[in-house]
């Protein structure tokens, strides 16, 4: 039986929201099957949970935020992308992630940092079925036109597939890789995925904090570039770094409809909104998925039976 997954013990960490710039703390709690991955935001008077789900996102603007019901007005927990890719890299199912203020710290910018606070705590395989979305027929969503066209999509697949291509008019991005591929059997998300760190245009950053963005945003936590090159003194990570964190994003924003998935996924400059409506295009058409477990490990997707090895 292919089974869930949960950690074997806590485990903490501490940073700032990139958006936000205040101190956060994060305690991250093993739980019982069939939880899911919920934030209790545990600075309130009244501590809230908010489970994460499609219809518990309330915001997609810069980052993917979560509050209950979806409730813009409600207690909110923002920049969870990071975090949840990291728990979909590891097959992890269920977890609770009490939290001391309204954002996810960002830490280094990339799910590295996350990655090995999981695994620093241990994964255990809990006597339960692991429960997969299948996706049993095409869902796309499209926005724009022309210059401005974006697009996603969902096909059916017996694994977990990767797909995106990105197109930014600068000339540092444009000399990268722009697209990239990325199978989630392939047991490589923390070398070839994990390490890949946000971006932001120089351009743009006293535009966003005017607005109260990107307080806590620095180049020891992003990647910042001016119309010709890399600003950060340590360079990129990999050679297609940009397009790898879109889909490190990707990943994360997936993992909002609370299982992991059997498809393969495919976006053309799409971001955090786009995501969210292919999520939910995808949940209002009951013909197109369906939940299946693996009792027999040799009948699942190759890769999705096996425990990531440590660092």
């Amino acid at each position: 039986m292919v089974k869930q997954r949960t950690l074997k013990s806590i485990t903490r960490a501490v940073g700032v929201g990139i958006h936000s710039g205040q101190k956060v703390e994060l305690t991250l709690r093993p739980a019982p099957p069939d939880t899911g991955l919920v934030f209790r935001r545990v600075d309130l008077a009244q501590p809230v949970d908010i489970p994460v789900r499609t219809d518990t996102v309330c915001d997609t603007r810069m980052a993917t935020t979560i509050s209950p019901k979806g409730d813009p007005s409600g207690p909110k927990v923002q920049t969870i992308e990071h975090l949840l890719s990291a728990c979909a890299g590891l097959g992890l199912d269920n977890l609770y992630v009490d939290i001391s203020a309204d954002e996810v710290p960002i830490l280094d910018g990339s799910a590295a940092s996350f990655v090995y606070l999981l695994q620093s705590a241990g994964i255990e395989l809990q006597d339960a079925p692991k429960k997969f979305l299948r996706v049993k027929k095409p869902v796309e969503v499209r926005q724009g036109e022309g210059k401005r066209l974006m697009w996603a999509k969902l096909e059916p697949h017996h694994g977990y597939t990767l797909s995106f291509q990105i197109e930014f008019d600068n000339a540092a991005v444009a000399a990268t890789g722009q697209q990239y591929v990325f199978d989630m059997g392939s047991g490589q998300y923390k070398r070839e995925i994990a390490r890949a760190r946000t971006f932001g245009m120089a351009s743009d950053i006293d535009l966003m904090r005017s607005r109260g963005l990107t307080l806590g945003g620095s180049m020891d936590n992003a990647i910042v570039v001016d119309d010709y090159k890399v600003l950060n003194a340590d360079g990129l990570r990999y050679d297609d770094e940009f397009v790898k964190h879109k889909i490190l994003d990707a990943i994360g924003d997936m993992q909002v409809v609370g299982h992991p998935l059997l498809a393969a996924y495919t976006s053309f400059k799409g971001g955090h909104a786009l995501n969210n409506k292919l999520l939910r295009a995808l949940l209002a058409d009951p013909e197109a998925y369906e939940f299946v477990s693996f009792d027999d490990e040799r009948a699942a997707p190759a890769g999705f039976a096996e425990l990531a090895p440590a660092w």
